[in-house]
C-alpha cells in the first residue's frame, strides 16, 4: 500500500502582439466559426491547457474546406501566425508539441502555403546574431527536425543556410567563451549552448542526409562541403579542448566519427583510419587532405587518454556494426577498441571519466554482439570467452562489481550478462551446460564469500544462462546460504535479486519439465521452508530484511505458496509464541499474512471467517515482546492492496487495543513505522469514506432494501467517526504531565497524521476533522508540549497547533495570551540553554494572534503607525516585526551591560537567548511577499550590527589558548599562577577584576558572591548562597563559557539567515533584498575571521554552520563579484598556509582548528556537475605541501595540509570526487609518518586513519580482519594502481633492515601502516592471470617483517600474510615456514625470527581450518604433512627452549590442531602418534614438574595458558569411552593422561585456574542443554566428583574472577549432588551454605560477585523450601531486602536483570502459589519488584521482567484452558496484567483486606514532598544541563492509573469495605496531608509554571492525581456503618469539581 501524491502539468499560455491580432480580427467572423476567430479565441485564453484543447479543433476545422482555400488570404494569414507561434514557445512547452502534431494532419493542398510560412519564419530565426539568443534558435531547429513534417521540409529549403548558421554558431559560442575566462555562470550557460548545437548538427546531418550526397565531394570548392570542413574541424577542436565540460567533449567525439564518415569516400577504409587515429599509428600517406588540415590534432602518436576514449564511443556509436557490412577491417578495429579501453581502465581514475569508460565498454559489448550474428570464424575464435581479450574485460568487471559508484557496478553487470551471450554466440551448436568456461565461471563464482556485492548480479547472470538446478546441483544449500547473508542490509537487494532470479527460473523449468504440479513440495523445500525457519528463528535484522525484500517477491512468483506458508506456521504457532529476541512462529504467520494483504494476495475478513487466523491471535501478536511482530500485526490490520477498502469494526477494536499499549516504545525506528502504518489507516479511513459518501448518494431507497444485509453505509461513517474520535481522546490522554518522550512524540506525530490526511478541500463532505475534538484544555496540552526538552516534540506540537491556530486562538483569551508571551520573554533570557528553543517557539506562535500588539507589545514596543494603517500588511509580518524589535532593543541594551561586566551578563542574561528567538522568527517568515520592505531593510542592517558587537564581546573568551580550561577553577596559588599567561591575553571589555587576575576559588568565593549580589537586584540569581560549604564559582564558571560560546553559535546562525534573504536574481534594481552585496561580503569576511582564529572546537563548528548557509547563497547568486569571492578567498588561505609567515594567526596546533572547516566549507560549495576546479587546485596544492621536500625548512604547512586533508578525505559531500587523490594521500601519510617532527607524525597517522576508512569503508564487522572491511588485493591496486610500486618499494626498503645478523632494535617507521594496509586485503579466486598487478611480490617481504624485533610488528606480519596465500597454497607455503625453524643443535638461534615464523604460521593455519574445504582429499593430505613436519620441530614447545614466549607461541599452534582434530573424531583417531606426541608435551612441561619461575619472567604467563589450553584440548579426547575401553598399545597410552582437572584447579597460578574453570563451566553448560558435540562425549566423564574440588575451591579462592567461576559452576550445577557433599568437604549444612552465600551478596566488592552470589542463593532457597527444610524467617527476609536492594534506581544493567532472572525462577514455587510462603507483606515486597522492573528505562531489563508475568499468564492457561491468556506480552501489557494477577492473588491467599491496603500505599507513593521540592530547586538551578538521574521510559501516571484501575474492579468484585481505623485512618489522614500541601505548593508556583517551573510542576500534578486517586478509593472503601469522613468526602467533591482532574483525566 502506496501513498502517491498527483502531479500538476504545468503549461505557459501564449500570447499574441496587437499586430497579430488585429490581422485575425479582420478575418474573424462574428456569425459562423472560421479559422481566424478559433486562432483568436485560443490566443484570448489565460490558460494553457485550454489552449491545447483549442488547438487540436483547428486540423479538423482545416480538413472542412474547401479545394480553393489555400488561394484565400485568410488561411495564408493564420498559418502566418501559426508558425510564428510556433517558433516563439519555448522547447519544454508541452504547446509546441501539441501545435507540431496538429500541423502533422495539414490537408495536402495547404502544405506548400504552410512551408512558404514555416520557411519565412525559420530565415528570420536564422538571422539572429546575439550569441546569448542562439539557444532559442538552435532548440527551434532540433524540434522542426523531431517527426514534425512542416519544420523538416523549411529546413530542407534553407539547408545550406541552417548549414551557415550551425558553423557560425560553434565559433561565435566559442569565442564568447573564451572571452568569459573565469566567469563561471555565463561560461556554464554557453557550454550548453555549445552542446546543443554540436547536437543539432549532428541530427541535421543524420535527418537530412540525402541533401549531402550526391555530387557534392566532387567540389571542394562548394558551399556544403566547406561548412561540412569547418564542422569537423570546431569538433575535433572540441574534443581535443579539456576546458569543456566532459558531456561536450564526448558529444564532439560522436560529431568527428560521423562527419567523417558522411566526408569519407571509400566508406570500406574508415575502419582503418579510426585504427589507426586510436593506435596512434597513422601515417599521412593515403589520407585525404581535408582530414589531416581539419583533424590535425587527432594524427598524433600520443592523444590524451580521455580524447582516446570519447573516439572509441564515437566509433561504437556512429559505425555500423551489424551485418558485417565493415568486413575484416571492422572486425580489426572492434578488437582494437577493447584493447584502448581495456588499456585506458588502469589510467582513468575520474569518477565521471571512470563512468563513462564503463558505459563505453557495455556499448562495446552490444557492438560485439552485433558484429558476431554475421562475423567471420576467426572474430569468433578472438571473442570465446577463453580469449585474451575476453579475459581481461572479464579482469576489468572483477575489480570494478564493487566499485562504490553505482553506474559502475550497473555498467558491470551489463558487461557481464553481454559477456556471457558473446561467450554463448561463439560456441553455437555446442551443448552450453558441459561447457568448460561456464563450468570453471560458476565454480569461481561459487568459491567466493558472500560479502562480495557483484558475486550476486552475476550469478543472475549465470542463472538465466545455464539454469538455476544445474547451480544447485553443485551445491544444494545455496538458498539457505544467501538467506543467511540477509542479516546485512548492504547486501540483502542483491541477495533477494538473486533468489528471486533463481526461483523463478526454478519454477519455469518444473513447470516446463513436469505435467502435474508434483513439483511444488520440491519447490517449497528449497525456496520456501529455510524461509520459514528463519522467520522464526532469525534474528531482528536478518528476519525485517528477508520479509521487505525476499518474502514479496516470492509470493509474486508463486502466490498458492501462502496456503503452504500458513498451514505450516498455524501447526506451531500456539507452541512457538516467540521471544523478546524471535519472531516464532505466530510472529512469522504475522509478517507472511501482513506481506500478502498489503500485496492484494489475501482478504483479511476470509482468512479471520475460515478460523485460519483468530482474533485472539491477531491481539497476542499486536502486544508481542518482539516489537516487530507488533508492527507486522498492526500492519496487517492497516495495509491493504486497495486504498478504499473499509475498514471493519473488529480492526477499529484491535487497533484500539494496538494504542493502548504501544505508544511508549524507545526505538525511534518502532516509533516511525507506527506512525507511518496508522497514516495508511487514516488515508484509508478517508477514502473509503469518500466512497461511501458517493455510494449513499447513488443509492435509491428501494436499493437500501434490498442490500439490507450489508451494514448502511451511514452506520458505517459513524463507527468511522466515533473511532476516529477515541484514537485522539487515547491520543490527548497520554499527554498527561510527565508522560514520556517516545509517548509524546508519537501522540503528536499521529495527532498531526490525522490533521494533514482528513483536512480536504472545503465542499467536500468530510467523514472526521481534528479540530472538532479540540477544546481549551486540549490546547493547553499541547502549548504545554513547548515545555519539553525533546525540540522534537516541541517542533511536533507547534506544527499540530499551526494547522489548529484558529480554533486554538478561539480558547486562548487575552490574560492568557499575555501569560505566555510574558513567559517568553523570560525564558528568552534564562541561564538553561535548553529555555531560549521553548521562547522561541512560544513566540512563533504567538505571532500568528492578531492581537498581540494589543495585549503584549503595546507597552514595549513603540507604536508603527504606518503599518497599522497599511491594512495589507498581514498579521504574522507586523508582529514579527515587533517581536523582532522588541528583542533587539533588549539585546542591545543587555550588550551594552555585557561590555561593563561579561560575568554579570553570563550570570543573569545571557544574550544567546534573544537572538536564538530572533533566528527563530526570521526562520518561519515567508520574504516572498513582504509588505514593510524598508522597515525590514532597518532591522536587517541593525541586526547585523547586534551581530558584530556581541561577537566582539565574547570571542575573547572563545579564541584564547586554551577556551576549555579558561575559568580559574583551581584552588591552588600554583596552579591559579599557571592561568595569568592566557588571562593576560585574553583581556575582554570587563571593567571586573574577573579576568584580570587569576583567583583562588577558597579565599575569594565570598567577597565575589557579595559583589555580585549587589551587582543584580534581579530576582532570579542562580547564584545565592545556600549554606556555607556552597561555592558559587563552579557554577559562574561554567555559565561564562556556556554564554560565550552559545552567543557565538546564535551570531553564526543568524548571519547565515540573513544571508538567504539576498535575491538569487541580482536584478538591475540594487533595492530588492533586504540585504546587500556588501554587506553578505562583510559577513562572509567575519566567518573568515572566526574560522581562521578560533581554537575551540565547539566555536569553530558553530561559527562553521552559519558560514556554510553563506556558500550555498554564494554557489547560486547571480552576482560576478560574489561568485567569485569563494576561489578568492581559497588562494588567500592557500597561500597564507604555503607562505607560512611569522606573524600568521593561524593555529596550527588542535589539528589546525577551524581551517579545515574553512577549506572544506568552500569546496563543498562548488557545484557538484561542475569540473571541479577549485577542488583539483587545492588538492593539488596541499599534496605538494603534505609530502615533504628536503629544502623546506618550516614543517607548520605541512602539518596543516595533511590536517586539511584529513579533513577533506571524511568529507561525504565530496564524494566520488576525492578518489582520484586517495593514493597521494597514502603516499603523504606514510612518508610523513617518518619525519623527526612528532606534530607531522600525528597528523599523518590521522590523515592514515581517516583514508582507511575512505578506501575500504566503515567498520562492517567488529572482527578487524573480517572481509566485510577488506579489499580484494586485484580491486585495491586496480583502483589505486600507482600504489603498487609504492608500497612495494617501501616494503623492501623497510625490510632491508631485518636481516642483519646483528639483531638490533632498529624499527623502520612505516612498517606499521604498511603491514596496516597489507592486513586489509585478501586474494581473490578471480584475480587473474591477465593483470600485471600480481600479489606474489609482495610475500617474502611480508615474510621477513616476521623477523621485525618489535613484537607487535611480527603479530601484524602473521595477519597481513594471510591474504596473499591463496587457500590451496597454504600448506606448501606452512611447510616451507616450518622447514625454516632451527633444530635444537643450531647453532645460532634468533628467537625472534622464530617467534614471527611461529605467529604467521598459526595465523595460515587457523585460515585453512576455518576456509571450507574440509572435504577434499588435497585438504587430509596437507593437513598430514604439517602434522609431520610440526612434530620434528617440537623440541621447540618442550623445556629445551629457554625462550617462554617461542614455547607458547608452538603450543598455541599444537592447541589449534589438537582442538581441530578433537572435534572431527573420525579423522582424529587416525593420528594416535600426534596424541601420544601431545602427552609426552604435557608430561615434560612445568605443570607437571612444578614452575621453576616467578610471575615476573618474561612470558611466563602466556606459556602457561598456552600448556592449560593444549591439556583442555587434549583431555576430552584421552577421556572418551572409545579410548578408555580400547585394548590397542597406542590407546592404552593415550587414555592415561599426565594431568588431571583436580591437579589443574590446585595450580598456584589463578590464570591457570580461570581457564580450566572456564572449560568446566563450558562442558556442564553443553552437558545441561544435552548439546555434547558428537566425539566428545568424554567431557562428561571429566565432569564426575568435582563437587568436593570445587566447593574447597568457592572458601579458599582468593582470586575474585576465579571465585565468581566457582561460585557459577556450582549455581550451574545439580544441587542434588552438591549438598550431600557440603558436610564432609567444607564441613557446612545447608542451611550455613545459604547463610553464607547471603553474605557473599553484602560484603563481595564487585557486582560480579554479588550477583552470582544471590542467583546461587536464591536456587539454593528454592531448592531447600521445595524438599521442606526449614529456613529461618529472618533469612528469607534478609533474602528478600536483597532482591529490593538490586532492584533499586540505581543499580546497574547486570544487577537488575539478576533480580529479574530470579524473580523468574521464583514464580510458580513463591509468586503465584496456592498458598502464601513467605508471607504477605514479603511477597508484595518480591511482586513490587516485578512492577519496579517492568518500569525500568532499560529495555533489556524490562522484557526479562515481562519473563515473571509470561510464566503467571503460562500457568493460568493450562489450569483454565477455556480462556485466552495473553502470553509473551510487552512491558507494558505487562504492568497492567502484574496489577490484575495480583489483585486475583489476593482474592485467592484470602488476603483482600490487609492486601489492599499495601496496594494503596503504593498508589499514594512515598515522596516526601518537602525533601522533594527543596532537591528539585536545588538541581534546577545548580547545573545548566545536568537533568540529575532521570528515567526517559516510566511514566508514573501509568502505573498508578492501571493500579487503580485494578483496585477499583477488586472493590466492586468483592464488594469490599474496611473499618474507618488503625490502618486505613491512618491512610486517610496521610493523604489529606499531602493533598493540603500540594494544593500550597501549587499555589506558590510563579505565573506560567508549566513553563518556568517544568520539573516541580510537573511533580506535584503527579502527586495531585495519586492523590485523588487515593481519596477516592478510600472513600469507597468506608464501611456503611461507620460515620464518614467528612474532610475526606468533601476533599474528593472540592477537587474534581474544581477541575484539577480535568488537566489530568484519568487514564482508563
Amino acid at each position: 500500500m502506496v501513498l502517491k501524491k498527483k502531479k500538476e502539468i504545468q503549461v505557459d499560455a501564449f500570447f499574441l502582439d496587437h499586430h497579430q491580432l488585429e490581422k485575425l480580427q479582420k478575418f474573424s467572423k462574428a456569425e459562423e466559426q472560421n479559422l481566424a476567430s478559433l486562432l483568436l479565441h485560443c490566443a484570448q485564453l489565460r490558460n494553457g491547457i485550454q489552449q491545447i484543447q483549442c488547438i487540436k479543433q483547428i486540423m479538423p476545422l482545416m480538413k472542412k474546406m474547401d479545394q480553393n482555400s489555400a488561394c484565400d488570404p485568410m488561411v495564408k494569414a493564420c498559418l502566418d501566425i501559426l508558425g510564428e507561434t510556433y517558433f516563439s514557445l519555448s522547447m519544454k512547452n508541452p504547446l509546441k508539441k501539441v501545435l507540431a502534431s496538429s500541423l502533422n494532419g495539414l490537408p495536402e493542398e495547404l502544405m506548400m502555403l504552410g512551408v512558404q510560412s514555416f520557411v519565412c519564419c525559420l530565415r528570420a530565426e536564422l538571422k539572429t546574431t546575439d550569441v546569448y539568443l542562439y539557444r532559442k534558435v538552435l532548440d527551434n531547429l532540433a524540434s522542426c527536425m523531431e517527426d514534425f513534417s512542416l519544420g523538416r521540409a523549411s529546413i530542407k529549403n534553407l539547408f545550406e543556410e541552417v548549414l551557415q548558421f550551425l558553423q557560425k554558431s560553434l565559433l561565435d559560442i566559442q569565442e564568447e567563451n573564451r572571452k568569459n575566462l573565469g566567469n563561471c555562470i555565463v561560461q556554464t550557460q554557453l557550454m550548453h549552448d555549445l552542446l546543443i548545437a554540436i547536437k543539432v548538427s549532428m541530427m541535421l546531418i543524420q535527418k537530412l542526409q540525402e541533401n549531402i550526397q550526391g555530387d557534392l565531394w566532387k567540389h571542394n570548392e562548394s558551399f556544403v562541403w566547406q561548412c561540412m570542413c569547418s564542422l569537423l574541424k570546431s569538433s575535433t577542436n572540441f574534443l581535443m579542448d579539456a576546458t569543456l565540460l566532459q558531456t561536450v567533449q564526448t558529444t564532439s567525439g560522436l560529431a568527428v566519427i560521423l562527419f567523417t564518415r558522411a566526408m569519407y569516400e571509400p566508406v570500406e577504409e574508415l575502419p582503418s583510419l579510426v585504427s589507426d587515429l586510436l593506435l596512434g599509428t597513422m601515417k599521412h600517406t593515403g589520407v585525404p587532405a581535408w582530414f589531416v588540415s581539419n583533424c590535425g590534432a587527432l594524427c598524433t602518436e600520443e592523444l590524451p587518454d580521455s580524447v582516446l576514449l570519447f573516439l572509441c564511443h564515437g566509433a561504437l556509436a556512429m559505425l555500423d556494426w551489424k551485418n558485417g557490412s565493415m568486413g575484416e577491417n571492422g572486425e580489426k578495429l572492434l578488437l582494437d577498441i577493447a584493447s584502448v579501453l581495456l588499456s585506458l581502465s588502469s589510467e582513468l581514475k575520474e569518477s565521471s571519466v571512470a563512468t563513462c569508460l564503463s558505459r563505453v565498454l557495455a556499448i562495446w559489448t552490444n557492438s560485439a554482439l552485433a558484429a558476431l550474428a554475421s562475423g567471420s570464424p576467426n572474430l569468433k575464435i578472438k571473442l570465446n570467452g577463453n580469449s585474451d581479450i575476453i579475459g581481461k574485460v572479464l579482469e576489468y568487471i572483477y575489480t570494478h562489481w564493487d566499485h562504490p559508484l553505482d553506474a559502475i557496478r550497473h555498467q558491470t553487470k551489463l558487461i557481464f550478462k553481454n559477456l556471457l551471450q558473446i561467450h554463448q554466440g561463439t560456441i553455437t551448436g555446442s551443448n552450453e551446460e558441459s561447457d568448460p568456461f561456464l563450468s570453471k565461471l560458476i565454480k569461481h563464482l561459487l568459491s567466493l564469500d558472500w560479502h562480495v556485492k557483484g558475486k550476486y548480479s552475476s550469478l543472475g547472470c549465470l542463472v538465466e544462462c545455464v539454469g538455476t538446478e544445474n547451480i544447485l546441483q553443485l551445491d544444494r544449500t545455496i538458498p539457505v546460504q544467501i538467506l543467511d547473508v540477509m542479516n546485512d542490509q548492504s547486501l540483502a537487494p542483491y541477495a533477494s535479486d538473486l533468489l528471486e532470479t533463481m526461483f523463478t527460473n526454478h519454477k519455469a523449468h518444473f513447470t516446463s519439465s513436469f505435467r502435474e504440479s508434483t513439483w511444488i513440495d520440491q519447490w517449497h523445500n528449497i525456496w520456501v521452508s529455510p524461509l520459514l525457519i528463519i522467520l522464526c528463528e532469525g534474528n531482528h535484522d536478518q528476519t525485517t530484511y528477508i520479509i521487505d525484500y525476499y518474502l514479496p517477491k516470492l509470493l509474486k512468483c508463486n502466490p498458492d505458496s501462502l496456503s503452504y506458508m500458513i498451514r505450516i506456521l498455524q501447526a506451531s504457532a500456539n507452541a512457538n509464541l516467540g521471544s523478546c529476541s524471535t519472531r516464532g512462529a505466530l510472529g512469522a504467520l504475522m509478517a507472511c499474512l501482513r506481506t500478502a494483504r498489503a500485496h492484494g494476495h489475501l482478504e483479511l475478513s476470509n482468512i479471520m471467517s475460515n478460523g485460519l487466523v483468530s482474533t485472539e491471535c491477531i491481539k497476542q501478536g499486536l502486544v508481542h515482546q518482539h516489537s516487530q511482530v507488533c508492527i507486522d500485526a498492526l500492519g496487517l490490520l492497516c495495509e491493504t492492496h486497495r486504498t478504499t477498502e473499509t475498514v471493519s469494526m473488529e480492526e477499529m477494536q484491535l487497533i484500539h487495543f494496538f494504542m493502548m499499549y504501544n505508544l511508549n516504545s524507545q526505538s525511534p525506528s518502532v516509533r516511525q513505522q507506527i506512525i507511518s502504518i496508522l497514516r495508511k489507516l487514516f488515508c484509508r479511513i478517508q477514502e473509503s469514506s469518500q466512497v461511501l459518501y458517493k455510494l449513499e448518494q447513488n443509492k435509491t431507497k428501494q436499493e437500501l432494501l434490498e442490500n439490507s444485509t450489508t451494514m448502511h453505509p451511514l452506520g458505517i461513517l459513524q463507527q468511522y467517526k466515533d473511532f476516529m474520535s477515541s484514537v485522539c481522546d487515547r491520543l490527548f490522554e497520554v499527554l498527561f504531565p510527565g508522560s514520556s518522550h517516545p509517548t509524546r512524540f508519537s501522540a503528536l506525530s499521529i495527532l498531526e497524521s490525522i490533521a494533514e490526511v482528513f483536512s480536504v478541500p472545503k465542499g467536500q463532505a468530510q467523514v472526521f476533522q481534528l479540530d472538532q475534538v479540540i477544546d481549551s484544555t486540549r490546547v493547553q496540552t499541547l502549548i504545554q508540549c513547548f515545555a519539553s526538552t525533546f525540540e522534537e516534540v516541541k517542533v511536533l506540537a507547534f506544527g499540530l497547533l499551526m494547522k489548529l491556530r484558529d480554533v486554538a486562538f478561539n480558547f486562548q483569551d487575552s490574560g492568557n495570551i499575555h501569560l505566555l508571551f510574558q513567559a517568553a520573554m523570560d525564558l528568552s533570557t534564562s541561564t538553561k540553554p535548553y529555555d531560549c528553543v521553548t521562547a522561541s517557539y512560544l513566540l512563533n506562535f504567538l505571532v500568528h494572534h492578531e492581537g498581540l500588539q494589543h495585549i503584549c507589545l503595546g507597552k514595549w514596543a513603540e507604536h508603527n503607525a504606518q503599518a497599522d494603517e497599511n491594512t495589507l500588511v498581514s498579521i504574522v509580518e507586523k508582529n514579527t516585526l515587533a517581536v523582532i524589535k522588541l528583542l533587539l532593543m533588549n539585546v542591545e541594551e543587555e550588550i551594552f551591560q555585557a561590555k561593563k561586566s561579561l560575568l554579570r551578563a553570563a550570570a543573569s542574561f545571557p544574550m544567546y537567548g534573544r537572538v536564538h528567538c530572533i533566528t527563530g522568527a526570521l526562520q518561519q517568515l515567508s520574504f516572498n511577499n513582504l509588505t514593510l520592505v524598508s522597515e525590514w531593510k532597518e532591522m536587517v542592517t541593525r541586526l547585523i550590527l547586534m551581530s558584530y558587537k556581541l561577537s566582539a564581546v565574547v570571542s575573547p573568551v572563545v579564541q584564547s589558548s586554551s577556551p576549555e580550561g579558561l575559568i580559574p577553577m583551581d584552588t591552588d596559588p600554583e596552579s591559579a599562577g599557571r592561568l595569568q599567561m592566557i588571562l593576560n591575553e585574553i583581556q575582554p571589555q570587563d571593567t571586573n577584576d574577573y579576568f584580570i587576575q587569576a583567583k583562588i576559588l577558597k579565599e575569594h568565593c565570598k567577597e565575589e558572591s557579595e559583589k555580585l549580589a549587589d551587582q543584580r537586584p534581579m530576582k532570579n540569581t542562580c547564584t545565592e548562597m545556600r549554606g556555607k560549604e556552597r561555592q558559587m564559582c563552579d557554577v559562574t564558571a561554567q555559565m561564562v563559557l556556556v554564554c560565550c560560546w552559545r552567543s557565538m553559535k546564535e551570531v553564526s546562525l543568524l548571519l547565515g539567515t540573513l544571508c538567504k534573504l539576498l535575491p538569487s536574481q541580482t536584478t538591475s534594481e540594487p533595492s530588492n533584498g533586504l540585504i546587500t552585496i556588501e554587506q553578505v561580503k562583510n559577513i562572509g569576511d567575519y566567518f573568515k575571521h572566526h574560522l581562521l582564529q578560533s581554537r575551540h572546537r565547539g566555536a569553530f563548528e558553530l561559527a562553521y554552520a552559519g558560514f556554510v548557509q553563506l556558500m550555498e547563497m554564494l554557489s547560486r547568486c547571480n552576482s560576478e563579484s560574489l561568485h567569485k569571492m569563494p576561489e578568492q578567498w581559497l588562494s588567500c588561505v592557500l597561500e597564507e598556509i604555503r607562505s607560512c609567515d611569522p606573524s600568521s594567526t593561524l593555529c596550527a596546533t588542535r589539528r589546525s582548528a577551524g581551517i579545515p572547516f574553512y577549506i572544506q566549507a568552500l569546496l563543498a560549495s562548488e557545484p557538484k556537475k561542475s569540473r571541479t576546479d577549485l577542488l583539483k587546485m587545492t588538492m593539488a596544492e596541499l599534496i605538494s605541501l603534505a609530502t615533504p621536500s628536503n629544502e623546506s625548512l618550516s614543517v607548520i604547512p605541512q602539518v596543516h595540509a595533511l590536517n586539511i586533508l584529513r579533513a577533506l578525505y571524511r568529507d561525504t559531500r565530496l564524494g566520488e570526487n576525492i578518489m582520484p587523490y586517495v593514493a597521494d594521500g597514502i603516499k603523504a601519510s606514510i612518508l610523513g609518518f617518518m619525519s623527526p617532527v612528532w606534530a607531522v607524525r600525528n597528523s599523518s597517522t590521522l590523515l592514515f586513519s581517516a583514508l582507511i576508512t575512505r578506501i575500504f569503508g566503515v567498520k562492517r564487522e567488529k572482527d578487524e580482519n573480517s572481509k566485510k572491511n577488506r579489499m580484494t588485493g586485484g580491486e585495491f591496486f586496480s583502483r589505486f594502481p600507482s600504489l603498487y610500486p609504492f608500497l612495494l618499494k617501501q616494503l623492501e626498503v623497510v625490510t632491508s633492515t631485518l636481516n642483519s645478523e646483528v639483531e638490533e632494535l632498529k624499527v623502520h617507521p612505516s612498517l606499521f601502516l604498511l603491514l596496516l594496509i597489507l592486513g586489509r586485503l585478501y586474494p581473490s579466486p578471480m584475480d587473474g592471470t591477465h593483470s600485471a598487478l600480481s600479489m606474489a611480490p609482495f610475500v617474502p617481504f611480508i615474510i621477513r617483517c616476521g623477523h621485525s624485533p618489535v613484537y607487535r610488528c611480527r603479530e601484524m606480519s602473521g595477519h597481513a600474510l594471510v591474504p596473499f596465500v591463496m587457500v590451496n597454497e597454504v600448506p606448501h607455503t606452512v611447510l616451507s615456514l616450518l622447514e625454516g625453524l632451527p633444530d635444537s643443535t643450531s647453532h645460532c638461534i634468533r628467537q625472534n625470527s622464530i617467534h614471527g615464523t611461529l605467529l604467521q604460521v598459526f595465523h595460515l593455519l587457523q585460515s585453512y581450518l576455518e576456509s571450507k574445504q574440509f572435504v577434499s582429499l588435497d585438504f587430509q593430505q596437507g593437513l598430514t604433512d604439517i602434522i609431520t613436519c610440526l612434530g620434528s620441530k617440537l623440541w621447540l614447545a618442550k623445556r629445551v627452549n629457554p625462550c617462554l614466549v617461542t614455547r607458547a607461541a608452538y603450543l598455541d599452534v599444537l592447541v589449534m590442531l589438537s582442538t581441530h582434530l578433537g572435534k572431527c573424531k573420525k579423522q582424529g583417531m587416525q593420528f594416535h602418534e600426534f596424541w601420544e606426541e601431545m602427552n609426552r608435551v604435557i608430561s615434560d612441561s612445568d605443570l607437571v614438574s612444578g614452575i621453576p619461575y616467578s610471575s615476573v619472567v618474561p612470558g611466563l604467563i602466556q606459556y602457561l595458558q598456552s600448556i592449560t589450553k593444549l591439556v583442555i584440548s587434549v583431555l576430552p579426547v584421552t577421556a572418551d569411552p572409545d579410548i578408555q575401553g580400547s585394548s590397542s598399545a597406542a590407546a592404552k597410552k593415550m587414555s592415561k593422561p599426565s594431568l588431571s582437572i583436580a591437579h589443574l584447579l590446585h595450580c598456584d597460578f589463578h590464570e591457570v585456574r580461570l581457564l580450566v574453570l572456564e572449560a568446566i563451566l563450558l562442558w556442564l553448560k553443553q552437558k545441561n542443554s544435552k548439546q555434547t558435540a558428537e566425539g566428545r562425549e568424554g567431557v562428561l566423564c571429566l565432569l564426575i566428583d568435582l563437587e568436593d574440588t570445587l566447593l574447597t575451591m568457592a572458601l579458599k579462592e582468593t582470586n575474585h574472577q576465579c571465585f565468581c567461576m566457582v561460585l557459577e559452576i556450582l549455581y550451574n550445577m545439580d544441587l542434588r549432588n552438591v549438598l550431600p557433599k557440603t558436610e564432609c568437604s567444607i564441613k557446612m549444612n545447608p542451611n550455613e551454605l545459604l547463610t553464607w552465600s547471603l553474605n557473599l551478596v553484602d560484603i563481595s566488592n564487585s557486582t560480579e560477585g554479588q550477583i552470582i552470589a544471590l542467583k546461587f542463593a536464591s536456587k539454593l532457597i528454592i531448592h531447600l523450601l521445595q524438599n521442606h527444610h526449614q529456613i529461618s524467617e529472618q533469612v528469607l527476609k534478609k533474602w528478600v531486602q536483597q532482591i529490593l536492594y538490586f532492584c533499586g534506581d540505581e543499580q546497574e544493567t547486570e544487577m537488575l536483570l539478576a533480580a529479574a532472572e530470579v524473580l523468574k525462577s521464583i514464580t510458580s514455587f513463591l509468586l503465584i502459589s496456592e498458598k502464601l510462603i513467605l508471607g504477605l507483606s514479603d511477597t508484595l515486597a518480591l511482586w513490587k519488584c516485578v512492577v519496579l522492573l517492568l518500569q525500568s528505562e532499560d529495555l533489556v531489563v524490562r522484557d526479562a521482567a515481562a519473563e515473571v508475568i509470561q510464566v503467571a499468564q503460562s500457568e493460568k492457561k493450562s489450569n483454565e484452558e477455556t480462556e485466552f491468556a495473553l502470553r509473551i506480552v510487552n512491558a507494558p501489557l505487562a504492568l497492567d496484567l502484574a496489577f490484575g494477577i495480583l489483585c486475583e492473588l489476593l482474592q485467592r491467599w484470602g488476603e483482600i483486606h490487609a492486601g489492599v491496603l499495601i496496594l494503596l500505599e503504593w498508589l499514594l507513593g512515598d515522596s516526601d514532598l518537602k525533601r522533594d521540592s527543596e532537591t528539585s530547586a536545588l538541581e534546577e538551578d545548580d547545573y545548566l544541563f545536568d537533568k540529575g538521574e532521570v528515567n526517559f521510559w516510566a511514566e508514573k501516571l501509568t502505573h498508578v492509573r492501571q493500579l487503580s484501575k485494578h483496585l477499583l474492579q477488586l472493590i466492586s468484585m468483592t464488594h469490599l469495605t474496611l473499618p474507618h481505623q488503625g490502618e486505613l485512618k491512618r491512610l486517610s489522614i496521610t493523604a489529606l496531608d499531602q493533598a493540603q500541601l500540594v494544593e500550597h505548593h501549587l499555589q506558590a508556583l510563579p505565573p506560567a509554571p508549566e513553563f518556568s517551573k517544568t520539573a516541580e510542576f510537573t511533580r506535584l500534578a503527579i502527586q495531585n492525581e495519586r492523590i485523588l486517586l487515593c481519596l477516592k478509593i478510600l472513600n469507597l472503601l468506608k464501611s456503611d456503618d461507620t460515620c464518614k469522613n467528612e474532610n475526606l468526602e468533601k476533599y474528593v467533591t472540592k477537587s474534581s469539581s474544581s477541575g484539577n482532574t480535568d488537566t489530568f483525566s484519568q487514564g482508563d
